[in-house]
């Protein structure tokens, strides 16, 4: 090729590459045995440059390339650069990755469990550690010349995104920023953002996938391809892919030939021959079992595979089901490795401890090449799971969506079970991002030529619909940036109240709140040109036409507000009645999914609660806990009572009754239905309508009929009109409430923040007081009610154990509300000082609606929850695995989830606590000493 350059052009390339050994890009290039794709080298270069860059690309697609280049800028430059990850677990693999290329001495790693040499030049740590450091101050912050920030796009997060947003507003100007996210569709728009807070920084995008992405759906013993052509191979290709027509065709086939025995032909069923017909044609449709689709894989080569089921039971009983299907996916070579890592992974672990953590379950399925992973597993369980999957000692792994985010465990293939999942309310299908970041996963770089996402045949199945999922890139990020107390107190302490002003307004929330100002304000220009129109339709010769249509609005308005007053005056006689309802009360439950006969346990009319709920006691009124005549106990609400409920009959609880017993609820419900199940219940008889008799109501009518333009023969097109007018006007007003809603939100709230605190003496003006200091040691979604917890001194007096069962309230909550039964508890001062928080909590909660905080905008304090007191008590106690796994209910991995949360707490409340005439911060540190044993200590750094 040389011989083909004119001597000017040989010596311009000759010059080119003499300036890129000079860089600093050049030795790092050498550093891999593979070529840098093109939007890596833009990005690094960039970096060269002195600019800041943002990384938008496909997951698998080498984003942390750019990462690692920042790691060698800053040891080339003398200067530190901290690499952040969203999760502990991607902090360990990202520790072990760097310790292996640049050595122990030059690596550390701060996460809430692990701190690893952390004045090393190199620190991986998680984002909220660096979010504590700025508000300290730290030391550990000079010479700090790159941050990299992993995963960005969990500033999307609800729980966590905020504190993305803190970290890239406070790290100081001289620190350059690294961001690597997921494929976005508003990347620009961040990118604008990251300029105007961190300056130049430059914006790289990158659609096309390393190894192409082929998509499939698997339907009895076939394998269709989605597109018909899959030219692009599921990037954004120029060419247009069609779906699959012989997939499109099995779809009408099957929603076409669907049996019902209802439908009639001619007055009688379906003939026998279309029923055979159908027989014949299911017999070739189905769903095939999860052994089926692992064989199916196999016997193609699409191994290793990770099949996506939005369930923790679902993955294990995947696993079971291969496992009874004599799946075996090792050879023996292949078992007996996987057994040496495995015992050599567990050691640590005791014997008596494995039994209750079905070890020996677990391990058998590992040896088969078949494991589970999902949050419910310990930690360790599910780092072996990692390593043997990576190793190709796994080759099936049934997993939850907690999989995809992040951890590096590419796959062959991917399988998705269902495109339906519960998002923690209802079932909702699953957006094109989740899909995206789902099977993101196949296709591994430079051991897979392509990867295949596999979505399994179900009925109903809309092709269309997935190849809208599969080929669109539809994955915004938005901000879910909200100020804390916490994040006032550290704010003001460093800043002021004016700047903190000022520095919250440059979050990216009120950025994407501005920019959507602008297409607001032009909609309402459009309405106003329509009012006008509408405006001249509705006139009248005969007389005001507008004043009419008011006087009718102001009918229709009264009429509706005395319907409203009577159906609230029916449910406030209802809520009276449940009030007057005492434990062994039969009663008639008039309607809802429960109607029929009931026997009252509980009139759910406590002075104190527990069971998770903000507000039912003075927003939903009582809510009785019954047991039904099907054997059923239900928590009801006061829309089941429509009408007021009197007793039928009464009726003797036994003491031995236990509602989570079937024995014991068919028992009682049996007695109920002997007792009172001849009784017909009184039908209410309904009250004349307050409108008959209402004087605004006869008088407006009067004056519309005296009005002139109530003879108009076009009366009703004007009205039509007018209703138009004012429907046009009213959304009008609302869009103006919107921008005016829109501007300066994040200030309006920290203000209302400022001004809770400053009435609580944790802040007087510019001065944060000593109630103040304190807050600002306290991390956490109820930091002001821990705060209050140690100012009221409710901690005092007790022991470790104790602690550690009150500090549960303030993490945990429960995955699923359990209305029926109230958490079991430690009896004696904790039970007090539980009793206590709950009280607090109650007038914070008040407070904040005073102040006009809300839970349901982000901001506030939740009820806490006690749900997880009693087994941190038990452990803290020395108690064993065995025993308070039992009693928890709950999973390993749970368990030893919400125990590292309570440690991380404590440590908090050890360093705000007073040092002086207290024991909470001594006891809280033996807390931790307590809590940090067995399952719960075992971690593994690197």
């Amino acid at each position: 090729m040389t011989e083909d350059l004119t001597p000017a052009e040989a010596y311009a390339a000759a010059r080119a590459r003499n300036a890129e050994q000079a860089t600093a890009l050049a030795p790092f290039r050498e550093m891999y045995d593979f070529g840098l794709d093109p939007f890596q080298i833009e990005a690094c270069q960039a970096l060269e440059a002195g600019k800041g860059v943002l990384v938008a690309a496909p997951t698998g697609s080498g984003k942390t390339i750019v990462g690692e280049f920042a790691v060698h800028l800053a040891l080339r430059q003398g200067r530190k650069c901290f690499y952040t990850t969203p999760i502990k677990a991607l902090s360990n693999q990202k520790y072990a990755d760097l310790v292996k290329r640049y050595g122990h001495e030059k690596v550390g790693l701060l996460t809430g469990d692990n701190s690893v040499n952390g004045d090393a030049p190199i620190v991986v740590m998680t984002t909220e550690v660096l979010r504590n450091m700025l508000y300290a101050g730290s030391q550990a912050l000079s010479g700090l010349g790159y941050v990299v920030m992993d995963e960005v796009h969990y500033l999307s997060d609800r729980f966590r995104g905020a504190v993305w947003e803190e970290v890239i507003i406070h790290l100081p100007e001289s620190v350059t920023l690294v961001s690597l996210s997921a494929t976005v569709s508003n990347a620009e728009e961040f990118g604008d953002w990251l300029d105007t807070v961190r300056g130049d920084t430059e914006v790289i995008v990158s659609e096309s996938r390393p190894v192409p992405l082929w998509q499939h759906v698997l339907a009895g013993r076939r394998m269709y391809d989605l597109f018909e052509e899959e030219t692009d191979h599921g990037g954004r290709g120029a060419s247009r892919r069609e779906v699959n027509p012989d997939l499109l065709r099995l779809a009408r086939t099957e929603n076409s030939r669907t049996y019902n025995p209802r439908d009639r032909r001619r007055g009688k069923m379906i003939r026998e021959a279309d029923r055979e017909r159908e027989r014949r044609q299911r017999s070739r449709i189905w769903t095939p079992g999860r052994p089926e689709v692992i064989e199916r894989l196999d016997a193609e080569g699409l191994l290793p595979a990770i099949t996506f089921i939005f369930s923790r039971a679902g993955c294990e009983s995947a696993v079971q089901q291969c496992l009874y299907a004599g799946l075996r996916l090792n050879d023996d070579e292949g078992r007996a490795r996987v057994r040496e890592i495995v015992e050599e992974r567990t050691a640590v672990i005791p014997t008596e401890d494995l039994h209750v953590l079905g070890y020996y379950e677990w391990l058998e399925a590992l040896e088969r090449g078949i494991a589970a992973h999902h949050a419910g597993m310990l930690p360790t369980f599910k780092e072996v799971v990692e390593e043997l999957f990576v190793r190709g000692l796994v080759k099936a792994v049934f997993a939850t969506e907690t999989l995809a985010l992040g951890i590096n465990m590419p796959a062959r293939s991917v399988v998705l079970e269902k495109l339906v999942k519960w998002n923690g309310e209802q079932h909702a299908d699953i957006t094109p991002g989740e899909y995206t970041q789902l099977t993101g996963r196949a296709g591994r770089r430079g051991i897979d030529v392509e990867g295949h996402a596999v979505v399994l045949w179900q009925r109903g199945m809309d092709p269309g619909h997935l190849a809208g999922l599969a080929g669109t890139r539809t994955y915004p990020l938005r901000s879910s940036f909200k100020p804390s107390y916490n994040m006032a107190v550290n704010l003001v302490d460093q800043f002021g109240r004016h700047r903190s002003r000022e520095l919250l307004e440059t979050s990216f929330a009120q950025f994407q709140a501005d920019r959507s100002v602008v297409g607001i304000s032009r909609q309402v220009q459009r309405n106003e040109e329509g009012l006008q129109g509408y405006r001249e339709g509705m006139t009248c010769h005969l007389g005001d036409f507008e004043e009419y249509a008011r006087l009718r609005r102001e009918l229709k308005d009264r009429e509706t507000e005395l319907a409203r007053q009577g159906a609230a005056q029916r449910r406030a006689q209802a809520a009276a009645s449940l009030e007057r309802l005492k434990p062994g009360d039969v009663i008639h439950v008039p309607t809802g999914k429960f109607a029929g006969l009931a026997l009252v346990l509980d009139p759910g009319v406590p002075a104190g609660r527990t069971n998770g709920h903000r507000g039912f006691e003075h927003h939903d009124g009582p809510r009785p806990l019954v047991l039904t005549a099907e054997r059923q106990v239900k928590r009801l609400a006061s829309i089941d009572f429509p009408v007021p409920v009197e007793p039928l009959e009464r009726m003797r609880i036994p003491r031995s009754f236990n509602p989570r017993s079937p024995q014991s609820r068919r028992d009682l419900a049996s007695a109920l239905r002997s007792k009172a199940g001849h009784i017909n219940p009184e039908r209410h008889r309904k009250q004349r309508s307050a409108a008959a008799d209402d004087r605004e109501i006869a008088r407006l009518r009067t004056e519309i009929r005296a009005h002139p333009c109530h003879g108009c023969d076009e009366r009703e097109d004007h009205a039509r009109w007018a209703e138009r007018y004012h429907r046009l006007q009213r959304d009008t007003k609302q869009l103006e409430r919107r921008i005016e809603g829109r501007t300066n939100t994040i200030a309006r709230t920290f203000d209302r923040i400022v001004a809770l605190l400053t009435e609580l003496d944790y802040l007087r003006g510019d001065e944060v007081t000593g109630n103040g200091k304190r807050l600002a040691r306290l991390y956490g979604e109820l930091d002001l009610l821990a705060s209050e917890c140690l100012r009221d001194g409710v901690w005092e007096g007790l022991d470790p154990a104790e602690l550690a069962a009150c500090v549960s309230a303030l993490v945990y909550e429960a995955r699923q509300s359990d209305d029926a039964v109230a958490p079991k508890l430690p009896t004696g001062r904790a039970k007090a000082a539980l009793g206590e928080m709950v009280r607090i909590w109650g007038r914070l909660d008040a407070l904040e609606e005073e102040f006009k905080l809300h839970q349901a905008e982000g901001v506030g304090q939740r009820e806490p929850d006690l749900g997880f007191a009693w087994a941190a008590y038990q452990w803290a106690s020395d108690k064993g695995l065995d025993e308070v796994l039992r009693e928890a209910e709950m999973p390993a991995g749970d368990f030893v989830r919400w125990c590292k949360q309570v440690i991380d707490v404590l440590g908090q409340i050890a360093a705000a606590a007073p040092k002086e005439n207290s024991t909470v911060a001594k006891n809280a540190r033996k807390a931790v000493d307590s809590l940090l044993r067995g399952v719960v200590a075992y971690s593994s750094v690197g």
